[in-house]
């Protein structure tokens, strides 16, 4: 096919769309569901509409083909291992009882029933349940979520295209069940899971799919040659069935690299990559092979991920390059609208001039529709979009908002020594100890407490003026006494003022600092029901005065144990922001480091000798492929430094990471210099302790024995069980017992009888040591 009947072809799609609704009904649903007020068929009948209005609004806006199966009530990878059968025996009961309560039940966990693990979806905030697979798993086909939504759509009159997880990437991203063997790899379990995906595809067929995409993003990242020949054997045997549709294999987030001459041989009618995150390295490699002759090409060219307006005019010449590459080239999104809000004109309190700048997932697929008609219909079909769009890139690149000078004179007069404690280790550490006065096993949780209904109430007050500011800090200082109270009778060792005054543990310092905007509404999936407002990192970064200081110097006042400040680290604060992408991370991250560093001495001088500075994106954000890792690494650990090397030898740092895998970054974590570092462990049974001992990571740690995203309380014993795991591979007198996370999401009724019987394991344990009082 030649060039221009290529761009004739151009249609546009995208391969998913946030789920949640614009006022969040879904959550509301979900979470009503659980509290008994919502039965199932209402559920449904809630999830069926939201699927519906958006592929309208899709339809309406443009889109020639709308993705279905990418709707989850809780996890899209949690609907794979339903679709394929692995079911864990723990929840296979509750499953054959009834299958949406099985199916929260594998997400949530019971009482009884530990839920499965959850862990970042690649480098984004999103949170995934992982696979638990073992040599005795059998797969089974149920395709029933997914031919019924495909049918939906089409029964609108849509064209829909299937979009599901590839068994590649599936069983890449699955961990060997309980029982089983560490070593087993699930990888093994290929050839058995086909057959399977080959039983799912047949009936998307028989319902009436065209095409049926299969996400393989875990092939953007650096794999051995056994993982890419079951990529070729996988994609080999699924191309030869002749009972099948049009098969599109799409990769997002990176380059393809060594993976994309495997799919372009592979054969399947179409691949889906991503221009945006790897444009160069992409179109070389794709041109390498010399294209996709005969198939379909999707142009991922409008970030999917970010929120600033798309540059039409570099998009369109990344499209006229990719011409005459492939058969027929449409247009998307890099990877899925899922990771974005929803709307961007929701928000009216954020300037006309610095709205045009922003695209939310109804913008970027205007944007989208718009390149996909310059495309097939030439420029001139879209001159005045080309024209806005022009003139937005240049507002924003213009703006006094974008640059402080005072901000990067002193970023540029940094030095290495502003990033080094002044004493090492071993001579703070005993410092530390004679101040601090702990004993062995000390306890303490991760910083925030539940947030109650009244807290909610007593924020939505304020913004609407029905209390004013001295009311509104009565209701804080009210909630922090009842916090300290709690604390001290239950026996904690290091308190926490509880958070009271926070929205979230990013968008409470964005809106203090300046740089940043805040949004009304821009919600976004981080779990299941769990949704956050991530602030826009649009401009340089200071603090005018103190954040947190008035506040853990009134939980102070309250005791004589210590009480922590509490921080979020400078990686954390652009990892879950829509950061600035007019220049290089590394230099906003000095930015967000020096403001938090006048907040870290600002605490410390106002008598706070513990401080925890939460970095829990800092492998969130590690890039995929190994060779970018040390450069990533090398700022990131230097802006937690020089945010936290300015205290004194006998002030003690804390960090915190959840939810993450952290065995690929413990030698960052130990040059993190922090003093203590508290690590999400019990649903992964405390594997970071064992990878902790392994490296030798020499400081203290708090591997966490209750896992606060399960509504479920752990009972004593199962807390000092963990807790003697962890002594396996961390000494006594460096380990901390804790949560695994914040508590903000739990109800206090669950949070009061976890803790207490956090703190008895604690003395029970303490009690068995030989060093023990």
């Amino acid at each position: 096919m030649t060039s221009k009947s290529a761009a004739a072809a151009a249609r546009a799609t995208v391969y998913g769309y946030p789920r949640q609704g614009g006022g969040r009904e879904l959550k509301k649903a979900i979470e009503g569901y659980w509290k008994g007020r919502v039965d199932a068929d209402a559920l449904r009948a809630t999830a069926a509409e939201l699927r519906r209005t958006n592929w309208r609004q899709l339809a309406e806006a443009g889109i020639h083909e709308v993705p279905t199966g990418d709707f989850s009530y809780y996890d899209h990878v949690l609907d794979i291992s339903v679709m394929v059968g692995a079911i864990p025996g723990r929840h296979r009961a509750a499953v054959e009882a009834d299958a949406l309560d099985g199916y929260f039940a594998m997400a949530r966990g019971t009482q009884d029933v530990a839920p499965l693990e959850m862990t970042k979806w690649f480098d984004t905030n999103y949170h995934y349940l992982v696979p638990e697979l073992g040599p005795d798993t059998v797969f089974t086909a149920d395709s029933a979520k997914q031919v019924t939504e495909l049918r939906e759509a089409l029964d609108l009159g849509l064209a829909a295209r299937p979009v599901l997880v590839g068994p590649v990437t599936y069983l890449l991203l699955a961990k060997p069940a309980p029982g089983v063997a560490a070593d087993f790899d699930p990888l093994t379990l290929l050839d058995r899971l086909l057959p399977v995906y080959a039983e799912v595809l047949s009936e998307l067929r028989a319902a009436g799919a065209e095409w049926v995409q299969l996400d393989e993003p875990a092939l953007v990242q650096d794999r051995t040659p056994a993982e890419l020949n079951a990529a070729t054997r996988a994609y080999r045997d699924l191309g030869a069935l002749t009972d099948r549709p049009k098969l599109l294999v799409a990769s997002y987030f990176d380059r393809l690299g060594d993976a994309l001459p495997v799919l372009a041989k592979a054969p399947v009618e179409g691949l889906a990559l991503d221009f945006t995150e790897a444009a160069d390295a992409n179109l070389d490699a794709l041109a390498a092979v010399g294209g996709l002759p005969g198939k379909r090409l999707i142009a991922g060219v409008v970030n999917g991920r970010n929120i600033w307006v798309n540059d039409l005019t570099k998009s369109l010449a990344t499209l006229g390059t990719l011409l005459g590459l492939a058969d027929r080239v449409d247009v998307a999104a890099s990877c899925s609208l899922l990771h974005v809000p929803l709307d961007a004109t929701a928000e009216r309190d954020i300037e006309p001039q610095i709205l045009r700048w922003l695209a939310f997932a109804r913008q970027k697929t205007a944007e989208i529709v718009t390149l996909a008609k310059g495309l097939a219909q030439g420029t001139g079909s879209i001159t005045g979009e080309l024209a806005a769009n022009r003139a937005a890139l240049a507002s924003r690149a213009n703006s006094p908002i974008t640059r402080d000078p005072d901000v990067r004179t002193r970023v540029g007069a940094v030095t290495d020594a502003d990033a080094r404690r002044s004493q090492p280790y071993g001579e703070r550490a005993a410092a530390q100890r004679a101040h601090l006065g702990l004993p062995l096993l000390p306890t303490t949780t991760i910083g925030s407490f539940p947030q109650t209904a009244e807290l909610r109430v007593a924020r939505a007050d304020l913004r609407a003026g029905r209390i004013d500011t001295a009311g509104y800090e009565e209701r804080i200082k009210a909630e922090i006494q009842e916090v300290i109270s709690f604390q001290e009778k239950t026996g904690l060792d290091v308190l926490v003022h509880g958070e009271a005054e926070r929205n979230d543990m990013v968008q409470y310092f964005a809106e203090q600092l300046t740089g940043y905007l805040a949004t009304q509404h821009g919600w976004v999936q981080s779990y299941g029901t769990r949704y956050v407002r991530p602030p826009i990192l649009a401009g340089d970064i200071s603090r005018p005065e103190p954040m947190t200081v008035r506040w853990t110097t009134y939980a102070q006042s309250l005791t004589a144990r210590p009480v922590k400040g509490m921080l979020t680290g400078p990686v954390t604060m652009l990892a879950w922001s829509f950061v600035r992408d007019d220049q290089p991370l590394g230099d906003t991250a000095r930015q967000v480091a020096l403001a938090l560093r006048d907040e870290v001495n600002d605490l410390e001088t106002a008598g706070t000798s513990v401080i925890q500075v939460d970095e829990p994106a800092l492998r969130e954000t590690l890039p995929l492929r190994a060779a970018d890792r040390p450069g990533y690494l090398a700022w990131a650990t230097e802006a937690f430094r020089l945010t936290t090397a300015g205290v004194r030898p006998d002030t003690q740092i804390h960090t915190h990471m959840c939810y993450a895998e952290f065995g690929d970054i413990v030698q960052a974590i130990d040059d993190l210099d922090a003093d203590v570092i508290s690590l999400e462990a019990a649903r992964s049974h405390m594997q970071v302790a064992r990878e902790l001992a392994a490296h030798g990571y020499p400081r203290e740690a708090g591997p966490g024995v209750y896992d606060i995203h399960s509504p479920r309380v752990p009972s004593t014993d199962e807390a000092a069980a963990l807790l003697r795991k962890g002594l396996e591979a961390i000494p006594a007198e460096r380990l901390w017992v804790n949560p695994d996370c914040g508590l903000k999401t739990r109800g206090w009724p669950e949070t009061r009888a976890s803790l207490d019987n956090l703190v008895a394991a604690a003395h029970a344990v303490r009690a068995e040591l030989p060093t023990a009082d």
